[in-house]
């Protein structure tokens, strides 16, 4: 199967995003009991520090496309809503569960696309999101007391960032720059975290800032990525592979934490992976058909 340039860039830039965040979530969980504002505030800030540098190396420096600002907003304001459910699930959920349920993201991007982007989802986009949510089920056994809290705070972080690569992938429409869009989202994030940061602050030890400190590197690698990915091709072509991101969680925490998945969560793997897989496959493989017929 044939992949343009742009298509094989944007698969290379969302592994390195997967491998990156995979160790993001590993270090905020091995951080332990820091608050979670705090570990939003330091997960961003070095990401705002890495593209303020490099905006202030380039010819345009800090200038915004026309137009661009209403959605970098709600790039920000979706993303950050995200974030801080997606630290809460890390922190209360098995790491793989907690990513499992964040990698909901492209169904919701699919979802998202349509007053977005103006795109129209085929009846397997729908077919697939819908079985993809009976896997959400498994995983998050739902139930009526607070147990359910986390799980639903999974939820929303698939949501709040399948929505938000929505409008990252509208801004590389209109040719907005990955610095600008990752600086304002960084920015945007430190700045809601720190007054709760400043309330509930917890003095660290040295190796819970180093955890933190490691966080917000791989997360500045895994932004950069992900921006840049949805700029390169949309969510249909590349969403896949942001799957492995999973495999990477799973083996890191039943490694260093010990977490056995349970069988139903497995199951729920299983098949959010699997329409996720088939999903891509299809399009692919429909995309190839058009062309053939339109040569």
């Amino acid at each position: 199967m044939k992949f343009r340039s742009s298509d094989a860039k944007g698969i290379a830039c969302i592994l390195i995003a997967a491998m990156g965040f995979a160790l993001m979530t590993f270090f905020v969980k091995l951080s332990g009991d820091v608050p979670t504002m705090e570990k939003a505030f330091f997960r961003n800030a070095f990401a705002a520090v890495i593209a303020c540098v490099t905006l202030l190396r380039s010819e345009e420096k800090f200038k915004m496309k026309k137009g661009c600002g209403k959605y970098i907003f709600l790039r920000c304001l979706f993303g950050t809503t995200g974030l801080l459910c997606n630290f809460y699930a890390i922190d209360h959920l098995p790491l793989a569960d907690a990513n499992m349920l964040n990698k909901l993201s492209p169904f919701f991007a699919i979802l998202a696309s349509i007053p977005i982007l103006k795109e129209k989802p085929t009846k397997i986009d729908i077919m697939t999101t819908v079985v993809a949510f009976s896997g959400v089920l498994l995983i998050a056994r739902p139930s009526a007391d607070v147990s359910m809290i986390p799980a639903l705070a999974g939820i929303w972080g698939g949501a709040g960032a399948g929505i938000a690569y929505s409008f990252v992938r509208l801004l590389g429409k209109k040719k907005e720059r990955t610095s600008i869009i990752v600086l304002c989202f960084s920015l945007f994030s430190c700045l809601l975290s720190l007054p709760f940061m400043i309330a509930d602050f917890a003095p660290m030890k040295m190796w819970q800032l180093m955890c933190l400190i490691a966080a917000g590197v791989f997360a500045a690698v895994a932004q950069f990525s992900i921006t840049s990915a949805y700029k390169f091709a949309p969510a249909r072509k590349i969403g896949v592979f942001d799957n492995t991101q999973v495999v990477f969680s799973a083996i890191l925490g039943i490694v260093f934490f010990s977490e056995i998945p349970v069988p139903l969560s497995i199951c729920g793997y299983v098949i959010i992976i699997g329409m996720a897989v088939f999903r891509w496959y299809w399009n692919l493989t429909h995309e190839r058909e058009e062309e053939k017929e339109h040569a």
